[in-house]
Order: C-alpha cells, then structure tokens, then sequence
C-alpha cells in the first residue's frame, strides 16, 4: 500500500471566480462568504433554508445531514452513479462553502419538489404536495417526535432510498442502520425510523429527476483549477484554492507553504467551529482526480490520499473481509463520505484509527517533493 502525494511542476492558469453551485433548481453564484463560511451557516442565515438543523456542530449528530452530487468523471471513484449522478451524504456543519464549487447541493426542503416537481409554488399549493415516500413513511412509522433530528435522518434515508431504487434492490434492517450511523435520536428511538426505512420502499415510487442537475454541473465544469477570495477583502485575505491536478497542487504548496492543507474538513472544521482559528489560506485537495484514485500496484494496494475514507475502507475490506466491522464503525457514513485516509495519517493525530490497521497490513508511506521521493513505512 502507499499513499499518492505531489510533485512540483509548474502551475497552470487557476481562475479566480464566485462560488457556483447547485442548488433549489438554480446554478447559485456567491462572492461575498468567508472561505471558512460553512455550508449549514449559509443554508441557515443567508438562504433561509431552515430545514437543515444545527445540533452538535462538529459532525457528530447529523441534524445538519445534507446530500452532495457530484458529476462521476470528477466525483469518489467508489459510488455507483444514479441515474449519471454521484450522490452522498455529508455534514453540513464542517464543511466550507467554497468545497461546493461545481458540485450539486440537495437539502430536505428539496423532497416535495422532487415529489412533485410540477406543483405551484404557493402556499395553497404546497398544502396538496404529496410527502416524499421518505417522509410520509417517517409519519406513518411514527419516527419523529421532537422533530430536530428528522431532518437529518430523512435526508440520510432519501441517499439510501435513490441508491436502492437506481438498482432495483431494498436495503436490510442491517443496512438501513449502518446507513444511519451518522445520525442521532434522543427521544424517538431508532426502531420507528428502521421501521420507516422499510416503509419508504412500499410506498409510490419517487425519484429524483437528475437530467437538469448533470446539465448545471456540465456548465460549470472546467479544467483550469479555481480560486476564491471573498469580495471586498484586502490584498492579504485568505485564499481559498482548488488545484484541478497534482502540478498545480504542487506548484500552489511551493508558493504559500504556510497555507492550510484541506481534504474533507472533518478535522480541520472543528478548528474553526470549535477553536475559532483562522485558517489564512487554504489549499483545498478535493478537486485533484489523480489523489482519489485507488488502484492494484505491482500486487499492492495503492490508496490516493485524496480518495474518501469510505473508498478507502471499502477497498481494503474487499482485500482484507475482517476489516469489514472496523469500516462499518470507523466514525459514521457521512464523515467518512468526507474525510479522507491521507488525512487521517498525515494529521498524527493519537485518534486517528486508520494507522494500527495499516501498520498491521505492513503499510508504506510513498512521500514526493519536486524529484525526490522516498518510501517509509508507516
């Protein structure tokens, strides 16, 4: 095994422009958030989309739990696109508003539109839009009570309900609550949201019409990196990069070494929600294909440090089943969505949990600066 890492070759063009995203049937342009803004203070205060519940902020709990699309070419390698669509779950309360660009952004105030895309949008009307089968079966199961974290589990249960549909299967009860790990019920139990998960399949099928979200996401694609600095900053604001390749992540490091490495934000978000640190700028990996990849190496598995902890746990659990139950209960579905194997190393943390496998399995580091490069083990 090795983890992928860069080389310094010069940068190409990285264009400086908006935020762009997906979002409620329109492309969203935004020029004026912090580059640490996070996704759940935008949904909350600046969209008015008040559906997507803050709770624990820090990933913990799921109220916030939102759905992210993303085009296959440029998305996780390990997802089975629905219907031409990478869709998965992440915690909206971690993650910064700039991660977005070019990708699709799906909240529970999305549901009735996908149940009935050609109602009027009045108050009258709204009062004859079917539920979305996730949450008309939530209420026939009785699986809210408070209410706060419902949110949260519908959108986790309508990822699993897409994902089940596009291929004609239904999820067991097993399934359905390892889908679910990454939400937290404090008074209705989790026997009545199981229940509903079941429920959701029995119901008239809806599903989410993707043709106009890979058009928008088709429009905003491009292969130049992207740049963002929130307007009205001065010269020595934080800039928030998105190398597209290895050569402009390199050159970008050589250029501002001092600047914040960012993978999936499951750590370094806390810095910022829990610490209030200032990030300076940050350099963004997400968006470099070549680290996601995992691939057969000479008879060795190879992780990209940029590929998902779910990709990356995925992989070895095919290679390696025993470590199917550590994967199941490495952090929750939503944050391994996000974070990243290479992060989980590189950060030294005393909690990461993927080393001790990964010394078990006899791991090396593959390490690369400019032309030098050296292997160590882990």
């Amino acid at each position: 095994m090795g983890l992928a890492c860069i080389s310094a070759i010069p940068i190409g063009k990285m264009t400086t422009e908006p935020i762009r995203f997906y979002h409620r049937g329109e492309v969203v342009a935004i020029d004026d958030a912090s580059p640490t803004r996070s996704v759940l203070d935008w949904l909350r205060e600046d969209a008015r989309c008040t559906g997507t519940k803050e709770g624990c902020n820090e990933g913990d709990c799921g109220a916030c739990t939102v759905l992210i699309g993303e085009l296959p070419e440029t998305g996780a390698n390990h997802l089975q696109a629905i219907r031409g669509l990478n869709l998965y779950s992440v915690n909206a309360c971690i993650q910064f508003l700039p991660t977005l660009h070019g990708k699709a952004l799906f909240t529970v105030e999305d549901l009735q539109r996908i149940a009935r895309p050609d109602a009027a949008a009045t108050p009258a009307g709204r009062e004859s839009i079917p539920l979305h089968p996730v949450q008309q079966a939530m209420v026939e199961c009785h699986g809210s009570q408070c209410g706060f974290c419902t949110p949260g589990f519908v959108m986790s249960l309508f990822a699993t309900y897409e994902a089940h549909r596009a291929c004609g299967s239904q999820p067991t009860r097993q399934q359905l609550a390892d889908d679910l790990s990454g939400n937290l019920c404090r008074c209705t139990g989790y026997r009545p949201i199981l229940d509903a998960g079941q429920r959701m399949f029995d119901l008239p099928a809806v599903q989410l019409e993707t043709g106009p979200v890979i058009v928008a996401l088709r429009s905003m694609a491009g292969d130049a990196g992207f740049s963002y600095r929130a307007r009205g900053t001065t010269a020595d604001g934080a800039t928030f990069h998105a190398p597209r390749t290895l050569a402009e992540l390199a050159a970008l490091r050589e250029t501002h070494p001092k600047a914040t490495l960012l993978a999936g934000s499951t750590d370094v978000g806390l810095w910022v929600n829990k610490l209030f640190r200032p990030l300076g700028n940050i350099i963004f990996v997400g968006g470099v294909g070549e680290l996601k990849t995992i691939v057969d190496h000479e008879g060795a598995l190879r992780i990209g440090a940029g590929a998902s902890l779910e990709a990356a746990w995925k992989a070895l659990a095919s290679r390696f089943p025993a470590l199917t139950d550590v994967w199941l209960r490495f952090a929750s579905l939503p944050i391994r969505n996000a974070g990243t194997m290479g992060g989980n190393v590189a950060n030294g943390s005393p909690i990461g949990d993927c080393a001790p496998v990964l010394m078990a399995l006899g791991a090396s580091l593959l390490l690369r600066k400019g032309e030098a490069r050296r292997k160590v083990a882990l």
